[in-house]
C-alpha cells in the first residue's frame, strides 16, 4: 500500500464537511470560512528522526527552521500568510539540552522570518528518537486562494528556482560533505529551505495564475497531484528544466542523473503553478529575472508524460512519470 492509498482510506470517510470547512484532505492546507472576506489555512507537517533527518549531520538551528519553513511552503502555495504554529515535539529520555535550545532558537527565527508567532503545542517522551510535528494557520482572501484543481487543459506549466538541489545535498549530508564550503548552496537547500513564500503571494494576487502547489516530493509526483485534482494531464520537456550547474556537477560525482534528481528528489520546496499561456510576459515580470522557467503544458490525457524531444532526427516518445517522486511506503 501506497501513500495515496493510505489517504484515500481516511478522505473516504471524511466526505461530509464539517461547519465552515471549503477545502479538506486534496490539497496543500485545510482551508475555513471566518466569516469575514479571508479564510483560514491550516497545513501540518511532521519529520522524524533518521527518516526526515539525522542528528548526526542535521544541525538542530537549521532543522528548527525546517520545521516552520516546510508548513509555510504549503501555506505559500495557496497564496497566504503564515499566522500561528503550534509544535508538537517529542524527545527520548536522553535528549541534548543544547541541541534542544538550538533547535528552539532556530524555530523561533523562522517564526520571525515569515512572521509566524508559536501559540502553543505539546510535548512528550518518546521511546527512541526524535519526532517533530508543526501545525501552521494561516489566512488569504477568498477570492485570492489557489488550489491544486483549477488547472486547465492548455495552461502552461511554471516552476520556481531550479530543480533536485536538495536531493543532491541530501546525498552530499550521507556522504560527510556537510561543511564543504564547495557544495553550500545544496547542503543548506536541504537542511534550511527557504519557501517562495513572497513570490507566491505576487502570483496569488495577480489573477494570472490557476493552480498551485509546492515542490515537496517532487516535481513528477506534486505536478500528478495537480493533474489528478483537476482531471488533466500534462506533458514536461526535459530540456526545459532549470537543472543547476552545481547539481550537475554534483550529480556526475556521486553517480547520480541529474534529471532523475529534478524529477524525484523531492524538497525543494519551490512553487509549482499553471496558468494560461496567454498570461506569459506578465507572469515573468512578477519574479525576479530568470527565477521563473515555463517547463510544459497541462493537457487533456491523464498522467504527468517527460518529452525528451527529438534525437538523431527521430521524435522520442514521452515518458510516463506519474507519481516517481517521493513516497513513505512505496515498495
Amino acid at each position: 500500500m501506497n501513500e495515496r492509498e493510505i489517504i484515500s482510506i481516511f478522505d473516504k470517510l471524511s466526505r461530509n464537511k464539517g461547519r465552515g470547512l471549503v477545502q479538506g484532505i486534496g490539497d496543500d492546507c485545510a482551508v475555513f470560512k471566518t466569516g469575514g472576506d479571508e479564510l483560514w489555512l491550516v497545513t501540518m507537517d511532521t519529520l522524524v528522526e533518521t527518516i526526515h533527518f539525522n542528528n548526526d549531520w542535521h544541525p538542530p538551528f537549521k532543522l528548527g527552521w525546517k520545521s516552520v519553513a516546510v508548513n509555510v511552503s504549503d501555506i505559500a502555495a495557496m497564496g497566504g500568510n503564515p499566522t500561528y504554529a503550534f509544535l508538537s515535539l517529542a524527545l527520548p529520555p536522553d535528549f541534548s539540552r543544547q541541541w534542544l535550545a538550538e533547535f528552539s532558537r532556530g524555530l523561533a527565527a523562522a517564526c520571525r522570518e515569515y512572521d509566524c508567532f508559536l501559540a502553543g503545542g505539546d510535548t512528550v517522551r518518546s521511546s527512541e528518537g526524535i519526532m517533530i510535528t508543526l501545525t501552521v494557520m494561516g489566512h488569504a482572501a477568498e477570492d485570492k486562494i489557489l488550489y491544486r484543481s483549477n488547472a486547465l487543459s492548455g495552461d502552461d506549466i511554471w516552476v520556481s528556482g531550479t530543480l533536485g538541489s536538495a536531493a543532491a545535498g541530501l546525498d552530499l549530508c550521507k556522504r560527510g560533505r556537510v561543511d564543504d564550503g564547495s557544495v553550500a548552496p545544496l547542503v543548506e537547500a536541504h537542511c534550511a529551505p527557504k519557501p517562495r513564500l513572497d513570490l507566491a503571494r505576487r502570483l496569488a494576487t495577480s489573477g494570472l495564475v490557476n493552480a498551485m502547489i509546492d515542490l515537496s516530493d517532487g516535481l513528477a509526483s506534486d505536478l500528478a497531484h495537480i493533474c489528478n485534482q483537476s482531471s488533466a494531464g500534462a506533458v514536461i520537456q526535459a530540456d526545459l528544466l532549470p537543472i543547476s550547474g552545481m547539481v550537475r556537477d554534483v550529480a556526475v560525482e556521486l553517480g547520480k542523473d541529474p534529471l532523475h534528481l529534478a524529477l524525484a528528489g523531492g524538497e525543494d520546496y519551490e512553487l509549482l503553478f499553471t496558468a494560461p499561456a496567454r498570461n506569459r510576459n506578465e507572469i515573468v515580470s512578477l519574479a525576479d529575472t530568470g527565477l521563473l522557467t515555463r517547463i510544459g503544458n497541462m493537457e487533456k490525457r491523464p498522467g504527468v508524460r517527460l518529452s525528451f524531444g527529438i534525437s538523431g532526427g527521430k521524435s522520442l516518445p514521452p515518458k510516463d512519470i506519474t507519481f516517481l517522486g517521493f513516497d513513505h511506503f512505496k515498495e
